[in-house]
């Protein structure tokens, strides 16, 4: 315990509480599909086209910020499409796109922009399959993650290869995220059976986290995100987890457990766009890779080793599943460039988000009360017949957890599955279920009500709310640093952090 906090108590914050605050700026005019203009827009643009789409979708979009703005100050907007804009929604599922975390790879930053007026332009023109997404989807679009390096990026002519690539601090921001790749593969070489939200069992940062990554943390720890992608230039290809090498080799295949399913996520966003698998394709320089022989998705370790990295600290500290787009050779093409990279991964982008309602889902309540049980674990076996003698027999050694009213969702492959369900103090359950994944189609879903058992130790502690003191959370992270022995920051002042952000906006 650190400033009075423990871990247990942070993980699933009440979903309720909003990650940042929503934007109420004046009422802007309306920008349809038709006078959309493709270009590279600047920060004040970028922040005005939100409003616009959020006013003219104002029954289903949300604008809002992340709890930090970037290092010169400028705000991390998110744009969010929901039948029930701020609030989380029992058994929908939460899905995010990042962009522009890196600076000068903005591409990604004006596919974002893009696709937020063609999710709007559909649902006001009454298009079915947008309907249907936004109704049964909490959408997240955040276009620039790094607007500083943006900013330095486009003042330098975006000609440079590196410059604007790191934040104001001169940080790579996909380096700077805590190394949870260590600690599980830790777990796996001394056996342990912790393989998900591995936050609370690193001891040290090495490193205070930037204000762009540490709001992106926030942001991840408290939604309970099922699927994300994060978009790169600089290539063409789909890379999947895991980012980090096990041995520490700068290139190795590093297999993570849901690797069948994450090479399906990758291979459905390259598959339909519109050259990311042509097998065909030159690289982007000569001697290197072209990734379209290989369906144009690759894994992330196997190219080069990222320590740091967001997608392996999604999959990892959350329930997110997470791959990296690299979506162009050209990281800040020109702006008569930019409709043509849209055209090419509109379809993309329309079906990876699709797969956020594959797999199975459910809620885990109490057999008496009929309550939702956060917290509760879901852990898989994959039991697919390989023939008609055998079945796969497979543990996929990475669990998810439930949310706040006991909803989860989990991700797969279509097979056959052994589902347990467990809780604090609950006689576990198991059901076999048939995942299908039919195209445009709800995930499957498997209820678990779980009975009461003799009281067992399951996890951490919760810490008791009652006496709570609230206090600024920035005063609380300095004090908890301040007092932290040596260079290096204790890991649990992120969760004193987290902890007094979260009840500061519930007393609030």
């Amino acid at each position: 315990m650190v400033c009075g906090v423990t871990w247990s108590h942070l993980v699933f914050v009440l979903l309720g509480y909003l990650v940042g605050s929503t934007y109420h700026g004046v009422k802007a005019a309306s920008i349809s599909k038709e006078n959309f203009e493709y270009k590279h827009h600047s920060q004040e643009e970028l922040r005005q086209l939100l409003e616009n789409e959020a006013e003219r979708c104002s029954e289903v979009a949300r604008l809002y910020a992340l709890s930090e703005p970037s290092v010169n100050g400028v705000p991390l907007w998110v744009i969010e499409f929901s039948d029930n804009p701020g609030e989380h929604e029992l058994l929908e599922p939460e899905f995010k796109y990042v962009a522009n975390m890196h600076g000068n790879e903005v591409v990604g930053r004006e596919l974002l922009l893009s696709f937020a007026n063609y999710l709007c332009t559909g649902w006001l023109d009454g298009d079915k399959n947008i309907r249907t997404l936004i109704q049964n989807t909490r959408i997240h679009l955040l276009p620039s993650m790094n607007p500083d390096g943006w900013q330095q990026a486009t003042d330098t002519g975006g000609r440079d290869y590196l410059s604007g690539r790191s934040n104001n601090n001169s940080v790579d921001l996909n380096r700077d995220f805590p190394d949870l790749d260590r600690v599980m593969f830790r777990n796996e070489r001394l056996n342990k059976p912790r393989n998900n939200h591995l936050m609370e069992q690193l001891d040290r940062l090495s490193h205070k986290p930037q204000p762009e990554t540490y709001a992106v943390m926030k942001w991840i720890l408290t939604i309970p995100f099922v699927l994300s992608a994060n978009f790169h230039g600089g290539d063409l290809v789909a890379n999947y987890p895991y980012d980090a090498s096990r041995s520490g080799a700068t290139q190795e295949y590093a297999r993570a457990p849901d690797d069948v399913t994450f090479r399906h996520l990758a291979e459905v966003y390259a598959l339909n766009h519109a050259s990311m698998a042509d097998s065909k394709r030159p690289p982007c320089s000569p001697g290197d890779d072209s990734f379209g022989k290989n369906q144009g998705i690759t894994n992330g370790a196997a190219w080069y080793s990222v320590v740091g990295g967001m997608q392996d600290f999604n999959y990892l500290a959350s329930n997110s599943m997470e791959i990296t787009l690299e979506v162009g050779c050209n990281k800040y093409p020109p702006a008569s460039d930019l409709e043509g990279y849209w055209n090419d991964n509109k379809n993309s982008m329309m079906e990876y988000l699709w797969q956020a309602h594959t797999g199975v889902k459910g809620i885990v309540t109490d057999s008496l009360t009929g309550k939702g049980i956060p917290e509760a674990i879901i852990t898989l076996r994959n039991i697919t017949r390989i023939n008609a003698t055998h079945v796969l027999n497979e543990e996929i050694n990475h669990d998810v957890e439930t949310a706040h009213d006991g909803d989860y969702w989990r991700i797969l492959t279509s097979g056959e599955y052994r589902i347990t369900a467990s809780a604090r103090d609950y006689i576990p359950l198991t059901h076999n279920v048939i995942v299908h994944n039919e195209a445009y189609q709800p995930a499957t879903r498997r209820d678990f009500t779980l009975t009461r058992g003799e009281e067992t130790r399951f996890g951490p502690e919760p810490v008791s709310q009652q006496n709570a003191e609230v206090v600024d959370p920035m005063t609380s992270y300095t004090s908890c640093v301040n007092e932290a022995d040596g260079p290096a920051v204790d890991v649990l002042c992120l969760a004193a952090l987290l902890l007094t952000w979260a009840e500061g906006r519930q007393h609030g």
